[in-house]
């Protein structure tokens, strides 16, 4: 935890250094993330959110603790020192229970916030934006830093009970939707000062009144809203001028930095103006798997021209699974006319719900194993995959499958990691 600490006091002595969070749950992408911090020498922060990864199991089907276990073993076997590795839980709070009224939501986002403390998780993003059964669409600052210190009380019970370094939280009330926009944006309102003003002090008011001044001083970030996002088709990227004032409000406070969610898609440029403006914390998810999905979608195609793909290819596995269960995208795409692009190409990927299903996985390990073994023509790489061919003529990357598939990944990555250090970025 010492990382995000000192990432914090780097900038309140004016050095402009980041992290950013790689949320997802998939292998390859966390394979990437690992090896290129390997490489690098960094600190990786790897976040699960609450409908990954609960006490009931999420779509993973993984708890906290098997996520932590599931995520040191890559990490033991790709050479990152488990000590280079943060773990975090990103929305902790009532989202994947507000169809509940609010006190059994609450009593279950307790219970979750709990069981990711004691499996040594130690960056807590206490989310208690959403509404629950029977509530306002929008709740007030005070209803929502009331029910933060709640969550933030079980987490300290979890704490004292687990031992070891003591949690850092994340809070804040204009929280972006998690995975992108449903609907089509244009532009955003960037999070005035008087806001943040709003936020601090109802939240601080809340944990006092619940005796969590310890905790308090352990708040690390705020989430508000810089101006960012991506919808189904388009980005909203970064623009400096708009967020000044905002920027130039975080200068005010000694012990913390902003966290920008929805950062997927932005620009290289971009992501070292938000981390130079004291979004020090950079969230990537869904633009993680949506370059997951491209190397996938090219290896496909690949092995179609070679003859390997079979009756059906891996791409009509995936897109007939998503048919067969729409329960991820069918709130998210709802042009009938336009829905096999969209269930295939949309920014919002909603194809990484499915990545799990039985029939998705064993399709993706068989497309590995058909094309593994072997170079791939060159012809074939230069048509799908031209960056990895050039690396592959240039002797820098291995021509084999699966090396593709997370080299691909990993550049994305890149972008977000030079853009936390200084020294590294172009």
């Amino acid at each position: 935890m010492n990382a995000l600490l000192d990432i914090v006091r780097a900038h309140k002595a004016g050095e402009a250094v980041g992290m950013y969070s790689l949320c997802s749950a998939h292998p390859l992408v966390l394979e990437a993330g690992v090896r290129l911090a390997a490489e690098r020498g960094d600190t990786l922060l790897i976040e699960a959110t609450a409908n990954q990864v609960n006490q009931f199991g999420g779509y993973t089907g993984m708890t906290p603790a098997t996520f932590r276990a599931f995520v040191e073993d890559i990490a033991t076997r790709h050479s990152l020192p488990t000590t280079r590795l943060v773990l975090g839980g990103d929305h902790l709070g009532p989202t994947v229970w507000r169809a509940e009224l609010a006190k059994l939501a609450m009593q279950r986002s307790a219970d979750m916030i709990g069981a990711y403390v004691s499996a040594g998780f130690r960056k807590v993003h206490l989310d208690c934006s959403m509404s629950c059964l029977g509530e306002p669409a929008a709740l007030g600052d005070d209803v929502i830093a009331a029910r933060a210190a709640e969550l933030c009380a079980a987490a300290e019970a979890a704490w004292a009970v687990a031992g070891g370094e003591p949690p850092l939280y994340v809070i804040g009330t204009e929280v972006p939707t998690p995975g992108g926009a449903a609907e089509s944006l244009e532009e955003l309102a960037v999070t005035t000062p008087a806001a943040v003003d709003a936020t601090l002090e109802a939240h601080r008011s809340a944990f006092a009144a619940r005796g969590l001044q310890n905790a308090w001083a352990r708040v690390l970030a705020l989430v508000v809203q810089p101006g960012v996002e991506f919808d189904h088709h388009k980005v909203i990227d970064y623009v400096p001028s708009k967020a000044r004032d905002l920027a130039r409000r975080a200068e005010r406070e000694s012990t913390l930095v902003y966290e920008a969610h929805s950062t997927d898609y932005q620009t290289p440029e971009s992501l070292q103006a938000l981390v130079e403006d004291h979004f020090a914390i950079l969230k990537v998810g869904p633009g993680a798997t949506f370059a997951l999905r491209e190397m996938l979608w090219a290896l496909s195609d690949i092995a179609g021209e070679m003859g390997l793909s079979g009756e059906r290819s891996f791409k009509t596995v995936v897109l007939e699974a998503m048919r067969q269960d729409p329960t991820f995208w069918k709130a998210y795409y709802v042009d009938a006319e336009n829905l096999n692009f969209d269930l295939q190409y949309s920014l919002s990927d909603r194809i990484r719900y499915y990545w799990t299903k039985p029939d998705v996985l064993q399709a993706g390990a068989q497309l590995l194993k058909k094309l593994g073994g072997q170079e791939l023509p060159l012809s074939l790489l230069s048509q799908y995959l031209p960056l990895q061919y050039e690396a592959v003529r240039a002797g820098e990357l291995c021509n084999d499958a699966r090396e593709l598939v997370v080299s691909g990944v990993a550049a994305m990555l890149r972008h977000y990691a030079n853009a936390c250090t200084p020294a590294r970025r172009n």
